[in-house]
């Protein structure tokens, strides 16, 4: 037969070679895109043999089939298509195309358990059977007449491994071929699949796997071998989260007596004994287990509980005694100045540099290509014996890094399924709230929930701030050269890229940023951002100082630049996504790990950022989102004593509240950027197109939610009367509408309680006396829309002279021809110092006004051109410290003095 192979992994490959084998053609694969460089063994196989391949990232949009992607796949006539192992969502028009339709391979005997985690479940549940299920696909969730079925019975000890060994993966491979030699013959059967017996447990999270200990030895063996390796069953043991993976029933004979370990919760304590580590259940029966697994990541075995500092951590198999004396030459080639490589050689203590590391790490791909190490490896274990403890445990897989599971709220809009992480993320992991607290986050297009997001509590931030405490003081990234550091955020950036329509389409969701706007700068800038700073990594450099030597001594003096430790970031709702990355990516190329809370209302990108560190290989604990209250996340941020150093952007009012909290716990590091009422002052000689565009843009960009508005327009009065009237036509001109329809040029306000704000904004300036020339009001429309607003005749004293809007209100005052001292005046009678602009043809007006402006930053002839080279920061009540360029790496370094006589 003419078939398509659809899926992926060493299953699939295993597939597509024994079909081959058995005649058929194999008209077309189609699996996933390459990551990182590296093809799918499916893909690798076919591309050998000459098969076409495709790799499509996705085989539908907005719940509808990509019509080029299905007629592609259309064009290579397949009579039947084999999926093996497919994670993407294959659209009907696909699966129903072929004259034989569509065959999928699932492990699990169905109905009985369905779903990801199945073969889990089978484990948990305690039964006697396993097998593997070949059934016709359709558009339910593993809910297809089934084709094929193989069992096998299950032994006391099976894990979701050893099953997959022995039998799901040959036995599997033996079913699909035999499936599709049935449908060739004529004699494949179709039998419906029974409601009856039918279950869907759902996939198993490391949230969920925590080990209920008020149960018999059996259901406690039987929990711990079905969640082993992923995502591990576990238990809080003396103040920490311990894994337990390796477990066996014992028999009613003996227990070898060992240590006692008190583990809250459990009947009576366990034992650390020569075997491992025997647990008790309410039965008083017991079972073994053989490794442990720590937070840090660190594995050992059981039976080395109370000695965790043993040199020895796994027993080493004849074969990798084999591959230890291989890598002892290569170790003694290399250190060509010792004599003997001992176990407790040090690598680079006995004289190895950089490209030695280098050398090593190739020499190990010649000797076991299947083993990997990155250079940071080698930093990681630099004794002999460490190193060999590290292979053996990479070789074995028990240093693997479980997968990461994101429960997804997903959404087809914008002409794409875009995933939303929902959950904190904590650790490297998302999870649930403490309490299972939750709330709603808004689409202000049309005032409708986006999702239920989980709501963090106080406990959620000390859980977070412990883990990236640990993640800089004990773990990896601490200890991180620099340029690796640097490496792991330039590929941030590059995820942060291939993800940006998502990202976009996100912001557009929670925020109401204009989807082209959120392409172009609340994402784009992001990734710019991050790359910059990632170059900055291995160029922090301290300095040395002459000083006054009392001869004969002599002395070095000299300043280390370091890291602060954990520290805490609170951001704004105007720009989600492009805020956290001001301040995140500094934080992160200094040396730093972050707990971050984004604003309540719009944490959906922050949380998409978290899933992506992680597949960018950061670290567990090196960033942790927490979205939550104000009130709450951002209080324990500001009072917690483990936080060093805590950056914010918001309001004045809540900056002076942050403050004072961040000195009065443990005068911990703060940076501000506060609130603005940013001046522009446009002289008559100025270039008029340009002022009127650009002061559009200083007061409309992004709805008006944007921290260096112009809040307040000073114009000359020989064109006052012109600009205004000129304002207010282009004013006019613009779309208001739904932020992803590439023509609007404004969309909705943030949420319900800024719209309200503007109104009653606008209501105090007519109040005043002001001319309310356009606007003023709420669109007649569901959403949170308010019109684009014009007041002119504005007096210094008014409400809305003083205060800012945060919204597409523009003020207009004049000022008296050539009072250039007298207009500088006005606009310095703040107490905001944000930023401010000037237009003029006269470059010595621009320059002597630019120097009297009291304002962090001071556009000339132009107006919100920042760049992530470029400082960024306020005066006086607009706060302190800077953002972007090198100035920002100083909010998150501390500079050590250190002087040493020879």
């Amino acid at each position: 037969m003419r078939i398509a192979v659809i899926g992926q992994s060493l299953f699939g490959q295993e597939v597509y070679k024994e079909l081959r084998k058995e005649g058929h053609t194999v008209v077309g694969v189609f699996t996933m895109p390459d990551k990182d460089g590296k093809a799918d063994p499916l893909a690798t196989e076919a591309e050998k043999d000459g098969v076409t391949v495709f790799k499509f990232p996705r085989w539908r949009v907005k719940g509808q089939a990509i019509s080029e992607v299905v007629d592609q796949y259309k064009g290579v006539g397949a009579e039947l298509n084999v999926l093996p192992f497919c994670s993407q969502f294959i659209p009907m028009e696909v699966i129903d195309f072929p004259k034989h339709g569509s065959i999928i391979y699932h492990p699990s005997l169905l109905p009985r358990h369905r779903g990801a985690s199945a073969i889990n479940w089978t484990l948990i549940h305690g039964d006697l059977k396993a097998g593997f299920t070949v059934f016709w696909a359709d558009d339910g969730l593993d809910t297809g007449p089934i084709l094929l079925q193989r069992e096998c019975d299950l032994e006391p000890d099976d894990t979701v491994n050893t099953i997959y060994k022995r039998f799901l993966f040959p036995e599997g491979v033996k079913g699909t071929v035999e499936a599709v030699r049935l449908i060739a013959a004529g004699r494949a059967p179709k039998i419906p699949q029974p409601d009856e017996g039918a279950t869907y447990e759902g996939i198993q999270k490391k949230e969920n796997a925590k080990i209920d200990w008020n149960q018999p030895a059996a259901a406690l063996h039987n929990w711990i071998r079905g969640n082993d390796k992923v995502p591990g069953a576990w238990a809080e043991v003396e103040g920490q989260k311990v894994t337990f993976f390796g477990s066996t029933l014992l028999d009613g004979g003996a227990v070898a007596s060992g240590q006692p370990l008190v583990i809250p919760g459990a009947s009576r304590p366990a034992s650390v004994t020569k075997g491992g580590l025997v647990l008790f259940g309410n039965d008083d029966k017991a079972l073994l287990v053989k490794n442990l697994q720590f937070e840090d990541g660190k594995m050992i075995p059981a039976a080395h509980y109370f000695h965790t500092g043993s040199s020895e951590a796994v027993q080493l198999t004849e074969e990798e005694k084999a591959f230890a004396e291989g890598m002892r030459v290569v170790w003694k080639s290399i250190l060509t100045n010792l004599d003997v490589i001992e176990d407790s050689t040090d690598f680079f203590k006995s004289g190895a540099a950089s490209m030695d590391v280098v050398r090593l790490v190739e020499e190990v791909k010649l000797r076991a290509s299947q083993l990997q190490l990155q250079n940071e490896d080698i930093y990681m274990a630099t004794t002999f014996q460490e190193f060999i403890q590290m292979c053996v445990r990479k070789l074995r897989g028990e240093d693997m890094e479980e997968e990461l599971v994101v429960d997804y709220v997903e959404r087809d809009v914008n002409n794409m399924t875009i995933h939303m992480p929902h959950q904190l993320f904590i650790n490297g992991e998302f999870v649930d709230a403490e309490g299972g607290k939750t709330y709603k986050t808004i689409n202000p297009t049309d005032g409708q929930a986006v999702c239920e997001v989980s709501l963090a509590q106080v406990p959620d931030v000390d859980r977070a701030v412990a883990a990236a405490k640990a993640a800089f003081e004990e773990g990896q990234w601490g200890k991180m050269n620099p340029r690796d550091r640097g490496r792991l955020i330039y590929r941030l950036a590059d995820l942060l890229e291939q993800h940006q329509e998502e990202l976009a389409t996100i912001e557009a969701l929670d925020s109401g940023a204009v989807y082209t706007l959120a392409l172009k700068t609340h994402v784009g800038m992001s990734i710019q951002t991050f790359r910059y700073f990632a170059g900055w990594c291995d160029k922090i450099q301290g300095s040395t100082i002459p000083i006054n030597q009392a001869r004969p001594s002599r002395n070095l003096t000299f300043t280390r630049r370091e890291p602060i430790g954990v520290c805490a970031i609170v951001i704004p709702w105007n720009y989600p996504l492009m805020m956290l990355a001001w301040k995140t990516a500094a934080c992160l190329a200094a040396g730093n790990t972050v707990v971050l809370k984004p604003a309540q209302v719009t944490p959906l990108t922050a949380l998409k950022f978290a899933e992506l560190t992680a597949r960018a290989g950061f670290p567990k604990g090196v960033v942790n989102i927490l979205p939550g209250a104000g009130s709450m996340v951002g209080q324990r941020l500001s009072d917690h004593p483990d936080v060093r150093k805590l950056g914010f952007t918001g309001s004045t009012e809540i900056g002076k509240q942050i403050m004072k909290s961040c000195a009065v716990s443990n005068v911990k590091k703060v940076s501000l950027e506060l609130g603005g009422k940013s001046p522009l002052i446009i002289f008559s000689d100025c270039d008029m197109d340009k002022a009127i565009r650009m002061g559009m843009s200083a007061v409309f960009f992004n709805k008006g939610e944007n921290c260096i508005a112009a809040g307040r327009i000073f114009v000359e009065e020989s064109i006052h009367d012109q600009f205004v009237q000129r304002v207010v036509e282009e004013v006019k001109k613009m779309k208001i509408g739904d932020p992803l329809d590439r023509s609007t040029d404004h969309g909705p306000q943030n949420h319900k309680a800024h719209l309200d704000k503007l109104v009653q904004y606008s209501q105090t300036g007519v109040k005043e006396g002001a001319r309310l020339v356009c606007g003023g009001k709420q669109v007649d429309r569901p959403g949170f829309f308010f019109e684009p607003t014009i007041f002119t005749d504005v007096q210094d004293h008014m409400y809305i002279a003083c205060e800012e809007s945060f919204g597409p209100i523009m003020i207009i005052s004049k000022f008296k021809e050539g009072d250039v001292d007298g207009v500088l005046k006005r606009a310095n009678a703040t107490e905001f110092g944000l930023a401010s602009g000037v237009f003029t043809r006269d470059i010595g007006r621009a320059l002597y006004v630019s120097e009297r402006l009291e304002a962090g930053t001071v556009f000339i002839n132009t107006y919100n051109k920042t760049d992530v080279a470029a400082p960024f920061g306020g005066f006086k009540q607009s706060g302190f410290g800077k953002d972007l360029g090198e100035e920002a790496l100083n909010e998150y370094l501390k500079t050590k003095t250190v002087t040493v006589e020879y």
